[in-house]
């Protein structure tokens, strides 16, 4: 019996705007592929415009996975992300995949591994949560430094929702989440024949995409979805809340800025996201395949 032909799969990393979906589907057309979500924001449902989700109509003829699968009152981890793509991996059988988004840890957890972190209950990400409202920076620090000093010691920047999470690992497993980043990790693609892609536009062709992008969203019903989220009443530090466009533009619907600076705050925070996003692609993808699109 001959060798089983090995399983191939595309990545398609890039900052936000740079035309990743739109290589996806090409590609999921021409190879017969599915077309996996690799961004931690169009997991949610209601945000389809906000988090640049492809449409119903791009979508149709294209299997899709992962897209708006999430409600929004959930703290959707990549622990879970992982398990998700892990089954979508294997119920898609020998079929192409296509992963594509800008959420970076997603990436390394397809080609490098990750930490298999028990699922976490919701009342204990709750009670962390309750601890950290409030806080800022240096209170934050105190308080993950008292409580788990070995993940204190790895979190440069101690933002509420990394400290929300590794108190939560704490309480529900009596461990601390750095022990769990510690163990051996396994690639879900570990055996697969990967094509590693980085989508790296013109940083001035970007800052215009982003702006222009951002105006059609605004007028094609973006303001209706923060709305409609706000309307769920959820707890403000959830992720799906802190999507850039949320804040800016539940400010407007509270009356606090007008529309025109609510558009120029999300399109500044848009554009300071790309850069963080290329600086990670820069330091973690370097040996990927950087084609300009």
């Amino acid at each position: 019996m001959g060798k089983r032909p090995e399983r191939r799969a595309v990545l398609i990393a890039g900052p936000t705007a740079s035309g990743k979906s739109a290589l996806a589907l090409d590609l999921a057309r021409e190879q017969g592929g599915v077309i996996i979500n690799t961004d931690a924001l169009q997991v949610y449902q209601v945000l389809q415009l906000l988090t640049a989700r492809p449409s119903d109509i791009e979508m149709a003829g294209v299997p899709h996975r992962l897209y708006g699968a999430v409600h929004p009152s959930v703290r959707f981890s990549t622990g879970e992300w992982a398990r998700a793509a892990a089954a979508v991996i294997e119920a898609e059988g020998d079929r192409p995949l296509i992963f594509v988004g800008g959420t970076g840890l997603y990436f390394d957890v397809l080609s490098s591994g990750f930490a298999d972190v028990p699922e976490v209950p919701a009342e204990a990400m709750a009670i962390a949560a309750a601890e950290v409202e409030g806080l800022d920076r240096e209170a934050r620090g105190r308080l993950i430094m008292a409580r788990d000093p070995l993940m204190a010691s790895r979190l440069k920047a101690p933002d509420p929702q990394r400290v929300i999470r590794a108190l939560a690992v704490l309480q529900a497993t009596g461990r601390s989440l750095a022990s769990y980043q510690d163990e051996a990790q396994t690639a879900l693609l570990d055996g697969f024949a990967l094509e590693r892609l980085v989508l790296n536009p013109d940083r001035e062709v970007l800052r215009q995409r982003i702006a222009r992008r951002f105006e059609a969203m605004f007028a094609g019903g973006a303001v209706e979805e923060v709305e409609a989220l706000l309307a769920l009443r959820l707890d403000p530090s959830l992720p799906a809340m802190k999507a850039i466009g949320v804040p800016e533009i539940a400010a407007m619907l509270a009356g606090e800025i007008d529309e025109e600076i609510a558009i120029e705050r999300a399109v500044i925070a848009t554009r300071q996201y790309a850069k963080r996003q290329r600086t990670w692609f820069r330091n973690r993808m370097a040996d990927w395949n950087w084609i300009a699109p």
